[in-house]
């Protein structure tokens, strides 16, 4: 055997070793990249939708509002009793079979891929978001709420000043995994249309007849994001936890 053929047998192994052709990647970054910033801005501009829809509704599901508590447990129900894809595929699809959906100023909005997966995501989310904060405003200790009414505090400061603080740091874990989810949830914008990261990976693989590799190069990008975000909330939630006590772990 001589050099060339062993140069070629050396290159087929390391070949296949290796489970991505990164070279052949590396030529479509700029691909991935907008992949990367689609779901970013698809991620972020909902999440800090739903975070603004969710603290009022949640209010309104802790005071126990009559008529207005019954509305957001049912669209909460909704939302959080259906599946993501199929909101998705109903608001995309479903909307254009109706005529005066068409023909209202609605139709400029709906008739684009972005905007239904941005109404969905945000929809979906504020759903979740509002039973986190629901349950952290009524965990707040009632102790707490007296001391301040003691100091002459109104109803309103005291839960601008006492309730809905303590409320935020106890939601602070279990918002972080929502925000996680959502991560997870971007995904279902490649099934209409949009080139967010897993669209890039189909489109990657498509090209070049491929089963694996944009694949594994989106879940290294889902899961760099998910690194990302779980280190700021630890971070987060250690500044904002830490006047009280350290827990230790074993």
């Amino acid at each position: 055997m001589n050099l060339a053929d062993i140069t070629a047998e050396l290159t087929r192994i390391s070949e296949s070793w290796s489970p991505v052709d990164f070279m052949l990647a590396a030529k479509h970054v700029d691909l991935f990249l907008l992949g990367l910033r689609n779901t970013i801005i698809l991620l972020v501009g909902s999440l800090c939708l739903a975070s603004l829809l969710a603290i009022p509704l949640a209010v309104a599901r802790a005071m126990r509002t009559p008529v207005l508590s019954t509305c957001v447990f049912a669209y909460t129900y909704l939302f959080r009793g259906t599946p993501l894809l199929v909101q998705v595929y109903l608001l995309y699809y479903g909307a254009a079979q109706f005529s005066f959906v068409r023909d209202s100023y609605l139709w400029v909005i709906l008739r684009e891929a972005w905007w239904c997966a941005f109404i969905s995501l945000t929809l979906c989310s504020g759903a979740y978001i509002t039973e986190v904060f629901r349950g952290a405003i009524e965990a707040v200790p009632r102790g707490e709420i007296e001391a301040a009414k003691a100091c002459g505090m109104s109803g309103f400061t005291v839960f601008r000043r006492i309730t809905l603080p303590s409320a935020l740091r106890s939601a602070l874990p279990a918002y972080a995994n929502e925000v996680i989810f959502s991560v997870h949830a971007t995904v279902i914008a490649s099934t209409v249309t949009i080139i967010d990261i897993l669209g890039a990976a189909k489109q990657f693989n498509i090209k070049y007849y491929l089963a694996f590799d944009g694949f594994f190069i989106a879940a290294t990008f889902y899961m760099t994001m998910v690194f990302i975000i779980s280190r700021g909330f630890h971070f987060w939630e250690g500044k904002w936890h830490r006047h009280l006590p350290r827990r230790h772990h074993s």
